[in-house]
């Protein structure tokens, strides 16, 4: 007879065959692993692999058509999300569940199932943060916290419930690096003390850093486990993709010309109680050259893209492209005069979701490649050139004539970076122009990006991915509260400096941290 697994051997989650189905969607196909007790396990797969909709199921959010969950070796049915949190089930959520007009105390309250008086709330919120050492005044009003505080707002109140699973969704996709480390230490601390982590991230050297075990989805399926430890970053991004990735390729000898656009003392008011005023904007960039710009969400970015593309207009010579002060200008006109931009929201901003893509190409390219004539648009050429775009970059869709909302977002990301670059404009803005695509996409984008500038195209990058920008760039700055910080050469880039100027250079206050002159003097 074999005998009974001990408790330390036995799995605290095991899902058996889980599948779910969507209309047209199999989203997870008989997906079995194990998660034990302390184990930091990574749940790994691109856009679409179906990560989400498994800790969904865990989570009690939804339910499998077929298969087993099993919590500590008995089968469950979970049927939302206070029976996962009754069982010991946390989640972690990418994007956080907070009321800015509220205090840190208030949406903890807010977010536990049983009423607890204030009084006994707040010292339980302070226990738990002086044994993880997370810094928080629990009568903050949110809208002052910095990301990462908000982040230990939903990390608190998940603690709170003495979990023994954490699920953590893309926790570090909006922190500096002094933060993640920062997370990074109470993980580890509450794996040592038993509870295990599901986390999800698509930064494969967190995942190596920080997790025992991962488990990598592709399409749905589980194709691998592995030891993150004994794999490299781009192992485990070809096993995701199921290729191999290609490097960038940059010409040899590669020079850069003049400055091609001039951004000089741009000032923009803040929109509404919580937008972000730009401060004295101040950069260039060459023709060749990509300029990326760094930074927290929430922190200009959205203002500067809006105020580079035109959407918004500042003062006239604010903005200046070949010597052309354009800040007053349109939209429209700037992009006669050479420029394109790509919002950060795909849907509604950057494209509309009822259009076809034939459509939404002649919403940006309409004047330049000329699909209208006498106000009327020439639909031949729109779908010619939605199609060219489609097959340059591989998106899948079946054809120009598909509508923008049923793309998945990777594929809608593909089309609307590839509808601008194609145009070939003098000066392209773009801001997070991976955000949501497959390691594969992102690399085809990336060399996108560095052909056009090849060709003496300026370009500026604003991502809050760092990796992809020290990856990609040729200078970089960073964007804090509507400041931006000095330029400096992306070769011998200090990782630290830019962690402290993407948190206002205000990182943890006991660290004995050398911050260069020039980073002091940028704030």
């Amino acid at each position: 007879m074999t005998p009974s697994p001990s408790p330390a051997d036995q799995p605290r989650l095991e899902l058996v065959g889980i599948t779910k189905r969507f209309p047209g969607v199999l989203a997870n196909d008989q997906v079995s692993f194990t998660v034990r007790p302390g184990e930091i396990h990574a749940l790994l797969g691109e856009n679409g692999a179906g990560k989400s909709t498994l800790v969904k199921m865990i989570y009690g959010i939804q339910q499998p058509d077929a298969g087993e969950i099993r919590w500590n070796g008995a089968r469950m049915v979970i049927p939302s999300p206070k029976a996962a949190r009754k069982l010991g089930i946390g989640m972690v959520f990418q994007h956080f569940s907070l009321f800015e007009a509220m205090t840190v105390l208030e949406n903890i309250a807010l977010g536990m199932d049983a009423s607890i008086p204030a009084r006994d709330l707040e010292q339980k919120i302070l226990s738990v943060m002086d044994q993880y050492g997370l810094k928080l005044e629990p009568h903050r009003i949110v809208s002052t916290l910095s990301v990462g505080e908000r982040q230990r707002i939903e990390i608190v109140r998940a603690l709170l419930l003495n979990p023994n699973l954490l699920i953590m969704d893309e926790p570090t996709s909006v922190l500096t690096p002094q933060e993640v480390e920062q997370l990074f230490v109470v993980l580890r601390k509450l794996a040592s003390e038993g509870c295990s982590i599901l986390y999800i991230s698509h930064k494969l050297h967190e995942i190596k850093a920080l997790c025992d075990t991962a488990t990598i989805l592709r399409g749905g399926k589980l194709v691998a486990t592995c030891n993150p430890a004994a794999e490299t970053s781009r192992s485990m991004a070809e096993m995701m993709i199921g290729g191999s990735l290609k490097d960038i390729q940059r010409g040899a000898g590669r020079e850069m010309g003049a400055a091609k656009l001039v951004v000089h003392d741009l000032c923009v008011p803040k929109d509404g109680p919580f937008g972000t005023a730009l401060k004295g904007i101040n950069f260039s960039v060459r023709a060749g050259e990509i300029f990326g710009i760094a930074g927290v969400a929430g922190n200009g970015q959205n203002a500067l893209l809006l105020a580079l593309s035109g959407e918004v207009t500042a003062q006239s010579d604010a903005v200046q492209v070949d010597g052309a002060k354009i800040g007053a200008t349109s939209a429209k006109a700037r992009r006669l005069g050479g420029m394109a931009s790509v919002p950060e929201e795909r849907n509604g901003h950057a494209a509309v979701p009822e259009f076809t893509l034939s459509e939404n190409a002649v919403l940006t390219a309409r004047d330049r490649l000329g699909m209208v004539s006498n106000g009327m648009i020439n639909f031949g050429s729109a779908k010619t050139y939605a199609g060219e775009v489609i097959r340059a970059f591989s998106v899948k869709a079946t054809g120009p004539g598909a509508f923008a909302e049923s793309l998945s977002g990777g594929n809608l990301q593909k089309f609307i970076m590839g509808r601008e670059i194609m145009q070939k404009p003098q000066v392209l803005v773009v801001s997070q122009p991976t955000w949501g695509v497959d390691a594969g996409a992102a690399g085809a984008i990336h060399q996108a990006l560095v052909d056009l500038a090849a060709t003496g195209s300026a370009i500026v990058v604003i991502s809050q991915d760092l990796d992809e920008l020290l990856s990609l760039c040729d200078t970089l700055a960073v964007i804090n509260e509507g400041h931006l910080s000095p330029p400096m050469p992306v070769a011998g880039a200090n990782i630290e400096e830019i962690g402290l100027l993407m948190g206002g250079v205000h990182g943890d206050p006991t660290a004995d941290v050398h911050v260069s002159k020039e980073v002091a003097d940028a704030y």
